[in-house]
């Protein structure tokens, strides 16, 4: 059997999503191949919530996702209602737990819903990619095979997106790839490699971080913890083949009529699980759930990347059993605190969530893979302030922003202080970044676009491996294959500034700041959006309704000139906004 499309896209996550609904919306006839039958990845697997610090608008398909999901808890349980509460930002808390919660059932609703309502998108479930063809630089079809059994399908397009965890496509498209940790010579990043970190002490719960954040400077919610600073001479930061540890993000409900009691695992090991920390929940999900985030096996995790599906299915199968096993044992073994043992019993599987799977998550949660060796390779340093400057590094072909800490758990299970090698988050010191858009693109394939799996070190990618993130990325591969196709060129080969005004004009946040969402109906939002990836803002603050001064008035200018010789000069007394519409549109005159 053989079919052709526009845009193939390998992977239903939410970054896949997010790309086929863009480009159907763009016109382009689009086909999604997913492992399994049901869609959403890790969001419709236990997430429980949007890993996001910003509360602002970061793109217009997760700002629909998001919204519709919102609507969804107003109308079924009432406005100001529990559910309805908990699915948007707190304004009291303002720290990370605060964010928008929601549950696994709902997000997967939401999805099917959306993907439903565009006729020019097919979706194929439980297929897997078997082979892919190339001719010269760039992907001449690929050959999906059911994992259910039956006939081949080989399809062809004009565009192929990688949006799967674990960056199949490119692989075996022969795109160069990393799996695990680089060195920290290799970059020259510090927390790069075997390292160990000492939590930063947070003063019984008065502090919190990045310090900015916490004390209003920063619009980001802050996070309670820290662990950056690099324990010596041990961390002595040596390349390897390890990435972050796996673990099943389990979802808990506490309503009696909507619970499930687990039973003893049949391969139930005290000694397994005794010393596995409970780790934290996300606590407060609509209707009396949590999403517990513990059975974090270090191990099993390095041979997934490159396994097969067989292989990839027993460790998911290894990390649910690990769970489980931690689950019954801090109900039920009496060597467990009362209190804790108690709090635990409260909690059983709900009955509404994964009803077709014993009510137990689908997928395993894969922090990290494959990272493509792209165009540009995004590291520690790009998620982080120079010293002297207010920003973290501008890129002129930005497309998405990330306002998450360089973060990754334990690679291996040895231990320093009490803490494993490879764990740190560094919400101290991270700062929201810029993601160019060469991160997207291979080297040696013309043809494909890697929105999950982008290119970063192991450091860098630990900004950037969250869902909002992924879905931004997503639906500006959606636009970048849109417009390829109409230019008739490949992805690599577009105009830049045509994709970054598409983005911008939509909505796009492509340069975080303080003080302008970027969906504003303001003039001035998307010119400021576009222009912040040139360097006209040396901060975080953009000031828009600020007059203008001559110092900055001068730098601007300058900048304009050296950008396009079309481009018009700002004179005269004007705010910061009303010069970035005019320089916006003077850019657009001359192109750039």
């Amino acid at each position: 059997m053989k079919k052709e499309y526009d845009i193939f896209i390998l992977g239903a996550t939410p970054a896949g999503i997010a790309c086929g609904i863009r480009a159907a919306r763009e016109g382009k006839k689009v086909v999604i191949a997913n492992h399994g039958r049901h869609i959403g990845g890790f969001m419709t697997s236990g997430a429980g919530g949007w890993e996001a610090p910003y509360d602002g608008t970061r793109s217009p398909i997760l700002t629909e996702v998001q919204q519709r999901i919102t609507d969804h808890y107003r109308k079924t349980y009432g406005d100001g209602s529990s559910q309805h509460l908990a699915s948007i930002p707190s304004s009291d808390n303002r720290k990370h737990m605060g964010r928008r919660k929601v549950e696994s059932c709902v997000v997967e609703r939401i999805f099917e819903e959306m993907l439903t309502e565009q006729q020019l998108i097919s979706i194929m479930r439980n297929f897997d990619l078997s082979k892919v063809s190339r001719l010269n630089e760039s992907i001449s079809s690929v050959t999906l095979a059911s994992n259910e059994g039956g006939e081949e399908c080989e399809i062809k397009a004009h565009i192929y997106v990688d949006c799967t965890y674990e960056g199949d496509l490119a692989a075996l498209a022969g795109v160069p790839c990393r799996i695990g940790r680089e060195s920290r010579e290799e970059y020259g990043e510090p927390h790069a490699g075997r390292i160990f970190t000492r939590h930063s002490h947070n003063d019984g719960g008065k502090l919190s971080w990045p310090i900015d954040a916490a004390e209003g400077r920063l619009n980001m919610r802050s996070f309670s913890h820290a662990s950056e600073e690099i324990i010596l001479p041990e961390s002595t930061g040596e390349e390897d083949s390890c990435v972050m540890a796996y673990n099943c993000r389990l979802v808990l409900c506490s309503n009696p009529e909507n619970r499930v009691p687990i039973s003893r695992p049949a391969n139930y090991n005290p000694d397994f699980v005794r010393h596995l920390p409970a780790m934290s929940i996300v606590r407060d999900l609509p209707n009396s759930k949590i999403a517990w985030n513990a059975g974090r096996l270090i191990g099993p995790q390095s041979a997934y990347p490159e396994g097969d599906w067989k292989t990839r299915e027993q460790i998911s199968r290894t990390y649910l059993d690990g769970i489980l096993s931690q689950l019954w044992f801090l109900q039920n073994d009496p060597s467990v605190e009362p209190k804790t043992r108690e709090y635990f019993r409260n909690f059983g599987l709900p009955k509404d969530e994964f009803v077709d799977n014993g009510h137990l998550p689908y997928e395993v949660y894969v922090r990290e893979a494959r990272r493509i060796v792209g165009q540009y390779i995004f590291t520690e340093q790009d998620a982080i302030l120079k010293t002297g400057e207010m920003r973290t590094p501008i890129h002129a072909d930005s497309i998405g922003m990330t306002d998450w800490p360089l973060d990754s758990v334990a690679c291996t299970s040895a231990e320093m202080e009490g803490r494993n090698d490879g764990a740190f988050f560094m919400s101290i010191s991270s700062r929201p970044a810029q993601i160019p858009y060469r991160c997207l693109l291979p080297k040696n394939c013309d043809n494909l676009l890697v929105p999950v799996c982008i290119s970063a070190s192991h450091v860098g990618f630990g900004a950037i491996r969250l869902e909002p993130v992924w879905m931004q990325l997503g639906e500006a591969a959606g636009f970048a294959a849109a417009i390829s196709i109409d230019s008739g060129t490949h992805p690599a080969a577009i105009e830049i500034p045509r994709l970054k005004r598409r983005l911008v004009e939509k909505g796009f946040c492509i340069s975080f700041f303080n003080d302008i969402d970027s969906a504003s109906s303001e003039a001035w939002a998307a010119p400021i959006q576009y222009l912040g990836t040139l360097g006209f803002f040396d901060s975080y603050d953009a000031r828009p309704r600020d007059m203008l001064d001559r110092k900055t008035m001068e730098d601007w200018n300058c900048r304009c000139r050296k950008l396009s010789p079309k481009a018009c000069s700002v004179t005269g007394e004007i705010t910061r906004g009303d010069a970035a519409i005019l320089i916006y549109e003077g850019l657009n005159m001359g192109n750039s």
